[in-house]
């Protein structure tokens, strides 16, 4: 069973500020059916509070679905809920209007009086900052809250209230609402500011990968184009040759072989240069990644340079997977890299606090095709590599490379350095 705490950190930053956006929202209709709900049945007594609580919870819950149906149109999923809208200000009109009927020919009293004023205000309050969700323009948005307050200034008139009483009044009503109306403005302007963020940082990286396409493609481009045509152009000449019987056609058959060769060398290195990754590089890209992403992200141990070139590329394939990894499900919040140089080995070790409760790392765990890519790498240069729970919510993966021995003295004999298992170097 998912833990609240674990339910809320697999959520995307968007999906965070989007749930705290309705959850804040909702919020507002239960504490108006609290509010000024359930605190009108003593001073209206059970059969008219209990009526003015029914009517108060209806508007809660018109409150409630709203927020839910106008977000879902304000991140595009659903279309705009105009009749539900409509519907929402019909009933907050006629809540308010029945509020002031109450206070004026109802029970006589100052409790009922003031339980009838917060009604009245609650609804007229909460009512047009909820209605203001679903709004596009931001003056419209406003000028409902204005609407609100204007009728509001009508009405208590035509009931025969002191102007100044009814001024006030509807100056409460109008700041109240506004300021709904603000925080819902602002609240959906933020969370599709987030959203859009989110996807600029998305179109970034496949920018990022298209560019570097972009570039393998030149390089290659570079290499193959000349010595194709040189060879194409050679191979042409050695057929009008051969077909006149010259000798000169394999002169030109083995120069077209040496520059096939040439050209597999030259593509080799392209490759090798493209796959190649530097370990200084990786560790700094890493970090500053993890912490743009919100984890907490330490690098210590041995310094890198004096690592042999192929070690150190191969490592910086381990980071970058292992960053990768991390980033990819987003349960984690510290991130710790440690290089390690022992008797002939060099250990990194890489530990995030993102487990799953099945035992492995998010996503695939130890059997995951990446990780089993990073084997095979690490197979090539006898290097074995670890992934694992390492205690309670920790997975650690450990990669570890033997050092090619150093040149032996003239005369001595060889020595022999056995590797201990990662059991005991991780320890």
């Amino acid at each position: 069973m998912r833990t609240p705490g674990r339910w809320w950190r697999h959520k995307s930053t968007p999906e965070k500020v989007e749930t705290y956006t309705r959850g804040s929202f909702h919020l507002f209709a239960v504490m108006e059916f609290f509010s000024v709900g359930l605190t009108s049945v003593a001073p209206l007594g059970p059969r008219l509070g209990s009526a003015v609580m029914a009517v108060v919870a209806v508007h809660a819950g018109l409150c409630f679905i709203t927020v839910s149906r106008a977000i879902d149109w304000t991140r595009g999923r659903r279309p705009q809920p105009t009749g539900l809208l409509w519907t929402l200000a019909a009933v907050t009109a006629a809540i308010a209007v029945t509020a002031i009927g109450i206070a004026e020919h109802g029970p006589k009293g100052g409790d009922v009086d003031t339980a009838a004023g917060g009604v009245f205000g609650v609804i007229l309050i909460f009512g047009p900052g909820i209605i203001a969700l679903g709004v596009r323009d931001r003056r419209r948005a406003f000028a409902i809250a204005g609407g609100f307050a204007a009728g509001t200034l009508t009405v208590t008139l035509a009931l025969g209230a002191p102007a100044l009483t009814a001024l006030f009044t509807a100056v409460i009503v109008l700041i109240g609402g506004v300021f709904i109306a603000f925080t819902a403005v602002f609240s959906i302007w933020l969370l599709n500011a987030v959203y859009q963020l989110d996807e600029a940082r998305e179109t970034r990286s496949r920018l990022a990968v298209a560019e570097e396409r972009l570039r393998f493609g030149r390089d290659l481009h570079d290499v193959m184009g000349r010595n194709l045509a040189v060879i194409a152009l050679k191979s042409e000449l050695a057929v009008q040759l051969a077909q006149r019987g010259r000798p000169e056609a394999v002169t030109q058959m083995v120069e077209v072989q040496r520059l096939a060769q040439e050209s597999q060398r030259e593509v080799r290195e392209v490759v090798r240069g493209y796959r190649e990754a530097d370990l200084g590089s990786e560790l700094a890209g890493a970090q500053g990644v993890l912490a743009a992403a919100g984890i907490d992200c330490t690098v210590g141990g041995a310094p890198v340079a004096g690592l042999p070139a192929a070690v150190q590329s191969a490592l910086g394939w381990v980071v970058r997977e292992a960053a990768t990894n991390v980033l990819r499900h987003g349960d984690a919040r510290r991130c710790a890299v440690r290089l390690r140089v022992l008797e002939g080995l060099v250990v990194l070790s890489v530990e995030n606090d993102g487990v799953s409760e099945a035992g492995k790392e998010p996503g695939g765990g130890p059997s995951g095709t990446g990780l089993a890519g990073l084997r095979e790498r690490l197979a090539q240069i006898d290097g074995t590599l670890e992934a694992g729970p390492a205690g309670r919510g920790v997975f650690r993966l450990t990669a570890q490379i033997p050092l090619p021995s150093p040149p032996a003295p003239p005369g001595a004999a060889p020595a022999v350095i056995a590797a201990r298992p990662v059991s005991e170097v991780t320890s």
